[in-house]
């Protein structure tokens, strides 16, 4: 059953041919498997076998809540969880357990699900690979060797994992120190990437863990960690998901996002999530109404979009190969393919990184360790308490994103590099607004320059260069607040996959799983299997 989509899992749910009893415990026993993945930052398995015993009565008894009921689920370490610690894969907020829940875990919560835990991701979600977390990196598990040992450590990055049975007061808490994965070794390093930030959760859908997952996606950090893991990765429309509860990294480009093996149980969750939030006055008014995608999906209405900006430099043969062939795949269907410029993507990533270093830089202020989080040792003054525990609590890509952010808005700084950086935003939109208004319904094109990279190489360079290589495609999306999703499509001549995007017009959610779902049934990706636990 860790094989099945969340749709077929759901029906068995509901003919009482599998309890939810059974299928959580079925999860529990193949995160257990995997765990050398380091997927989870905390794990909840007590509480998510209560939930899912729960889920089974009322099923007994003909009181299913959603589709959803039953099914187990993980959540990034950026979604605020009740009662449950909210790390954010930081030192700064390691023991932070929040008293209220983000507004997409309650929805999940409120229809069923069942949550197995938290996931790891980079600090903060600044990254492209899932490797700068305070609890070591998470693991591709594509071609991963599962025989490598791991040893337990005792010393100060010992991960200690809280069960959600604690309150929020941290009392009674009951505590397992969990193997943390150190990364000694070239032997050790020789695995591949996730791709981040959101890279735990990506794992955990492609292991078949969970049968979907709560991610966020700022530049791509849904889109390019499914990708990587081959798994469907949607970043919906601005506005369209509440970012109550999702601690911030960018406010103005934050996206919760959608973890599947298929696009239709994309479709699926979406529909539980999607609505106005009074929390959060970014959520569009409008009410959602939930949607399911035909079988039979005609294309032959359908004008596909090829951005020729988007052949990039890097870009690889296999890659390139592969969208091609699915460019060709929906022009022998019968749609019109045709090329279009985006003329002001050269200049996206520059914009990206101005506009996320000054909203980090204002974001990060309120961790000073006065209220909650970390704190420093220092209390000689005010300024060296600040000083001391921002040091302690950040990682260098923080801090230096901070430094950089403070820096662009400096009142010398702020015409030159924010208000233009502003303008320049405004432009890209303005690119796809033009192309969508010409007719064109979806464009397609890659989420990522390649397949996934060995850890080893990956580290090679720092984070800023990984991050403006790896979100070259994925961040004009979120500069433009429209909706993509990244689809796995075709597997490298190393066993790894590769994954194309595509993106729709604003609230056209509908459309491009639509289009989605065509390309899934079209190449039939393999999807991982590893064996029963």
């Amino acid at each position: 059953m860790l094989g099945l989509m969340l749709k077929e899992t759901a029906r068995l749910l509901s003919e009482g041919k599998v309890s939810a009893a059974e299928l959580c415990a079925a999860c529990v026993a193949r995160a257990r498997q995997v765990q050398q993945l380091n997927v989870f930052i905390t794990e909840t398995y007590d509480t998510a076998q209560k939930q899912a015993a729960e889920s089974a009565q009322r099923h007994r008894e003909g009181r299913r809540l959603h589709v959803l009921d039953g099914i187990p689920v993980t959540i990034k370490d950026a979604f605020s969880t009740a009662g449950v610690r909210t790390t954010c894969a930081s030192r700064i907020l390691r023991d932070y357990i929040p008293p209220y829940s983000a507004t997409m875990v309650q929805r999940l919560v409120d229809r069923g699900a069942v949550s197995l835990g938290k996931t790891n991701m980079d600090e903060f979600a600044m990254g492209c690979g899932s490797v700068d977390s305070l609890f070591g990196p998470v693991r591709n598990p594509w071609r991963y060797n599962f025989t490598t040992t791991t040893t337990t450590t005792t010393n100060k990055h010992t991960r200690a994992i809280r069960d959600s049975s604690q309150d929020s007061k941290g009392k009674n808490m009951q505590m397992r120190t969990m193997h943390h994965h150190h990364v000694t070794s070239t032997e050790d390093s020789d695995w591949f990437i996730t791709g981040g930030s959101s890279g735990g959760s990506a794992v955990a859908v492609a292991t078949g863990i969970c049968k979907a997952a709560l991610g966020s996606d700022t530049g791509g950090s849904v889109r390019n960690p499914a990708s990587y893991c081959g798994v469907v990765g949607l970043k919906p429309t601005y506005g369209l998901l509440s970012r109550h509860g999702l601690i911030p990294l960018v406010n103005s480009l934050d996206v919760p996002g959608i973890f599947t093996r298929c696009v239709d149980d994309a479709a699926i969750v979406l529909g539980a999530l999607a609505g106005h939030d009074p929390w959060d006055s970014t959520t569009v008014p409008d009410a959602f109404h939930p949607f399911s995608l035909p079988e039979d999906i005609d294309v032959t209405h359908l004008h596909v979009g090829i951005p020729k900006e988007y052949h990039a430099p890097h870009l690889s043969e296999e890659t390139l190969h592969t969208w091609r062939e699915v460019a060709d795949m929906f022009e022998d269907a019968g749609a019109k393919v045709s090329q279009v410029s985006l003329p002001h993507t050269p200049y996206s990533i520059v914009c990206y990184s101005v506009l996320c270093a000054a909203e980090v830089a204002s974001n990060m202020a309120r961790y000073d360790g006065l209220e909650f989080g970390h704190r420093g040792s220092d209390e000689s003054s005010t300024e060296a308490l600040y000083a001391q525990t921002r040091h302690e609590g950040f990682n260098d890509v923080v801090r230096g994103r901070i430094l950089a952010g403070n820096y662009f808005l400096l009142k010398r700084h702020y015409d030159h590099y924010f208000i233009q950086a502003q303008r320049i935003r405004r432009l890209i939109a303005d690119d796809f607004k033009t192309v969508f208004d010409s007719g064109v319904d979806i464009l397609l094109t890659p989420t990522t320059l390649s397949p996934a990279w060995p850890y080893s190489w990956f580290v090679k360079a720092d984070n800023r260069t990984r991050t403006e290589q790896e979100d070259v495609f994925t961040q004009p999306v979120n500069l433009a607040g429209i909706p993509a999703v990244n689809v796995p499509v075709a597997l490298s001549e190393a066993g790894l996959p590769i994954g194309l995007q595509l993106i729709g017009p604003s609230f056209q959610e509908r459309t491009l799983l639509a289009a989605a779902k065509w390309v899934e049934q079209q190449v039939n990706f393999p999807h991982l299997q590893l064996p029963e636990p």
